[in-house]
């Protein structure tokens, strides 16, 4: 089903005109519940992944014997899901209460070590023909693979996500691995994706106001403020929420290929290759919602009547307290490792 992102309330280039000169694009894609197959770009669907090749695994030395395991986490949230829409102020009977309690229960992996190879998740696969801001893989590809750690334990922190990143030709693969590889358990229900076919959607975006010159900036934080102080000033109960340059007219919510990354947890950062030094551009953000009360305005038309709490977090993805992952790439050289912050 197509998804349609509403107009902007209000024309942010009629507002700042310097503004054109910074527009750019971004795809989002829309995932939805659903069951995608290996020729499909998707969340948490079959990769198309050929059988004579091995699967991504972790080696990074943490725990990894103790956690929920995935079949237990799809079938928390299934049977959670169908109790709600069964009956919205009941809520799970009790033989469903003592059901979701078991399945909630962490297990433990005996013998396993810290360093046994630990296969990743299928986060995600996206084909340039379906998503319009993808840009082209090295060598021809045109398909995008991303696989994570099931376990935050990565990095410098020891709190960091652990990304691994695959371009392939789609045509080169003959026969798929099925079944694939799955962790036997996991650190987090966040990791586990929930299958969603995606809906790729190409709309208008600007950079995080903080990139963009100094005076242009002033003039934007100005006009956001004088926005929250007449909403503050206003007697009127019914006032809508004051509409800003961050949330409602740059940089849209959710997963999507492209476009600028929002660095509103932390201040910008460079972002440049660390082989050849060139400033790397946005490939991906994979988010924990698509919408939220502070985004909302960018809800789809086709979803503006479903209620944020049970329909904004589709894929069941968490990054961090969630928040999102913004993935970077070389423009020069796109076999030139990619790097990631959250925010």
């Amino acid at each position: 089903m197509t998804r349609t992102t509403p107009l902007r309330p209000i024309d942010v280039e009629a507002l700042f005109p310097e503004l054109a000169a910074h527009r750019g694009t971004t795809t989002r894609l829309h995932p939805r519940p659903g069951s995608p197959q290996t020729s499909d770009s998707s969340v948490g669907g079959p990769m198309l992944w050929p059988a004579d090749e091995p699967w991504p695994v972790c080696r990074v030395a943490h725990g990894r014997g103790r956690g929920r395991r995935p079949v237990d986490i799809h079938h928390y949230r299934q049977v959670l899901a169908a109790a709600w829409a069964r009956n919205q102020a009941a809520g799970p009977t009790e033989e469903e209460q003592e059901l979701l309690q078991e399945l909630h229960r962490e297990h433990r992996i005996p013998g396993t070590s810290e360093t046994d190879p630990l296969p990743m998740i299928g986060l995600a696969q996206l084909y340039r023909r379906h998503v319009p801001d993808l840009p082209a893989g090295p060598g021809g590809c045109d398909l995008l693979q991303v696989f994570w750690c099931p376990f935050d334990a990565h990095g410098p922190s020891r709190y960091d996500p652990a990304l691994h990143l695959h371009w392939r030709r789609s045509s080169d693969v003959d026969e798929v691995l099925a079944p694939q590889p799955q962790p036997p358990v996991v650190g987090s229900d966040g990791f586990v994706p929930e299958p969603c076919a995606l809906h790729p959607e190409q709309v208008a975006t600007y950079p995080f106001a903080g990139l963009l010159p100094k005076d242009l900036c002033a003039r934007i934080d100005a006009w956001d403020e004088a926005q929250e102080d007449k909403a503050k000033q206003s007697t009127d109960e019914n006032t809508a929420k004051p509409i800003g340059y961050q949330y409602d007219l740059s940089i849209p919510p959710g997963w999507r290929a492209g476009g600028f990354a929002s660095w509103h947890a932390t201040d910008p950062y460079p972002m440049d290759c660390q082989t050849c030094g060139t400033p790397m551009r946005l490939l991906l953000t994979i988010d924990s919602t698509e919408w939220d009360g502070g985004s909302s305005s960018w809800k789809p038309l086709e979803d503006r009547h479903l209620p944020t709490h049970q329909y904004a977090t589709p894929t069941e993805v968490t990054v961090g307290r969630r928040g999102e992952l913004n993935v970077f790439a070389c423009p020069t050289d796109p076999d030139h490792p990619h790097r990631w912050s959250t925010q």
